[in-house]
């Protein structure tokens, strides 16, 4: 009476249906074990050769209507008879070998076999046969070299050009015996016209100004003695262009 209490009373969940149904869909029966009973196959039913390999479809009357239409659009002119006469005497202006150069005959490249196994090399880059010994610049400078040489050559005139032009402008210039003299006398009178100023200073120089100029008139003079000191001594003398 208590079980029968107590099951009465079990709480049941209003989608128990739903689960259930749910689950019977999900299900696969014998999925994990296999069928209960196995058909065993008919001996009639045996495995036949090629039976297990991909096959075409099998065309039928619609298919090969369709493939007679498309392959053969264009009816092709009948083959002549043994006793039809062909055309004879009709020319043409139309040259079929300049039209189509592919057609023409072409004499197949010299070659030889290296190896046992039928290797082919083609003898005209493999260095087997002579080539460039043939050809009329064989042995000459290439124009390029040429070309290149007389651009270095005019390079290298053009620079000597230049670093003598510049030497000539850098070189030192031959005083002659007749401007040796000129500058020669025009220093000594200008020393006897300094020294007669500084004979004509006093005696007596108690001022800055006449104490600056006797100095100055004195660097003058011994500038002027060293200077004549040089021409008289030297006579060769070269002198910079003023360029």
């Amino acid at each position: 009476m208590r079980s029968e209490l107590f099951a009465s009373n079990r709480y049941v969940s209003k989608f128990r249906p739903a689960v259930m149904l749910e689950r019977k869909l999900v299900k696969e029966p014998i999925r994990t074990m296999g069928p209960a009973r196995v058909e065993l196959p008919s001996p009639e039913n045996f495995l036949k050769k090629h039976s297990k390999e991909p096959k075409l479809p099998e065309q039928t009357q619609s298919s090969k209507d369709v493939h007679k239409t498309c392959s053969f659009t264009e009816r092709k002119p009948p083959v002549p008879r043994r006793n039809d006469k062909p055309l004879m005497g009709i020319h043409t202006k139309r040259d079929f070998l300049k039209e189509t150069p592919e057609l023409v005959p072409m004499k197949p490249q010299p070659a030889c076999v290296d190896t046992s196994k039928g290797h082919k090399q083609v003898l005209e880059n493999s260095g087997l046969v002579p080539k460039f010994i043939t050809r009329k610049d064989f042995g000459r400078v290439p124009a390029y070299l040429q070309q290149r040489s007389e651009a270095e050559r005019r390079a290298r005139e053009e620079y000597e050009n230049f670093v003598k032009a510049e030497r000539e402008q850098r070189a030192m210039k031959h005083m002659t015996e007749e401007e040796r003299q000129a500058i020669l006398k025009r220093l000594k009178e200008t020393w006897d016209k300094l020294h007669h100023e500084y004979q004509a200073l006093p005696l007596i120089i108690d001022t800055m100004s006449q104490r600056a100029t006797k100095d100055c008139l004195e660097r003058q003079m011994k500038q002027l003695e060293d200077d004549i000191d040089l021409f008289e001594r030297f006579k060769i003398i070269y002198i910079p262009n003023d360029d």
